[in-house]
Formats: C-alpha cells, structure tokens, sequence
C-alpha cells in the first residue's frame, strides 16, 4: 500500500509571551523514571487538545493500560480526554483553565505564581509534573531538540523517536551496568 505524505512547513506558535517558527513535541513520561513513554510531533501553530488524545492512546498502549493518573498542563485541558481517561480508569490531574465560573472553587487550578489550588490530593499528584518538565530540559539541551537542523514534520519526528532511543538505551545501559543512578544522565555515561 502506498500513502501519500504530506510534508508541513514550520508554522509560527506562541512561547510564553513570543513568538517562534517551528514545531512542537508533545511527550508523554513516566513520572518516576522520567523516561518517554510517546510522542507526537506537530506544527507550532497548532493547539495541545487536538494531539491529546492521540499522545496519551500512545501512552496508555506503552504502559499496557496500567497507567494510574495523568498529570498535564491546562493547555490539555478538554472534557473529550477526560472523559476518554475515566473510561480507561485512569485518574486526570490536569488544571482547569483560570477563567471558569465561581462555583467550581473545588476544582485543580494553578495561577500566575504557579501556586496550586484545590484538593489537597490532586495538587499532591500534579507536584510530579516536574518530571515532564526534566525530560523536556534533556531532549533540548543534551539530545539538541533545541538547535535542530531538520526539516519537515516527518524529519522533526525521526530526529524526536532518534532522541527516545538515545534516553531508553542510556538508561538500560546504566541499569546493565549495575550503576542505576546514571540511568537519567546522558552526559555522564557518555565519559
């Protein structure tokens, strides 16, 4: 069978208050072992919610439908994956946007400080998005996510899977090497 490929151009997105060309990653990690679990690669211009459901089916098949909760930025915020995860009987820590009504006072939100409020239970399990945030910081400064040369989304998502494999051979060379506390640092194993 033959597919037709089409190959997209870098599309100008939102960084904070900036704007950049390019593509975006959307990773999907194992809280504890801060290692990929999926990935989606997509244009800049494009919103979170519409690669959601997509990166975390990825996740879930990954895991073997054992994932227990998900935590994620409110720009996943969407009652389609929530509802999708509850059927998966996985439990969803992601905020609410800041501009709901006052009667849900109850629910997970993060302000402008980045403090967390709501339950005391979700913003426990929302505390290990930082793990998230550590690969993120490896795929662009040791891996080169950062500074890429590729081309074209298809280009962008090899360059992406090749960095995957980089971290998960890292980490089971650590392991077979009886020195698991480097599993996490690609800089050192590499000496």
């Amino acid at each position: 069978m033959v597919g037709a490929c089409r190959t997209l151009k870098p599309r100008v997105g939102r960084n904070g208050k900036t704007y950049e060309l390019g593509y975006k990653l959307h990773v999907a990690a194992d809280a504890k072992s801060e290692l990929p679990l999926a990935v989606v690669a997509a244009s800049a211009n494009e919103n979170e919610k519409k690669h959601a459901s997509a990166l975390f089916r990825k996740a879930l098949k990954t895991t073997k439908q054992r994932t227990k909760a998900l935590v994620a930025d409110s720009q996943y915020s969407s009652r389609k994956l929530r509802e999708q995860l509850s059927a998966h009987n996985v439990k969803t820590v992601i905020p609410y946007p800041a501009n709901p009504s006052k009667e849900k006072k109850t629910l997970l939100r993060v302000d402008r400080c980045f403090r967390t409020h709501g339950p005391a239970c979700e913003r426990q399990i929302y505390t290990q998005r930082g793990a998230i945030e550590r690969v993120n910081s490896r795929f662009k400064e040791q891996l080169c996510l950062e500074r890429h040369r590729a081309r074209g989304l298809e280009r962008i998502t090899i360059h992406a899977l090749l960095c995957i494999i980089v971290m998960l051979l890292n980490a089971l060379t650590a392991l077979r090497l009886n020195r698991p506390e480097k599993a996490r640092s690609i800089t050192m194993l590499a000496r």
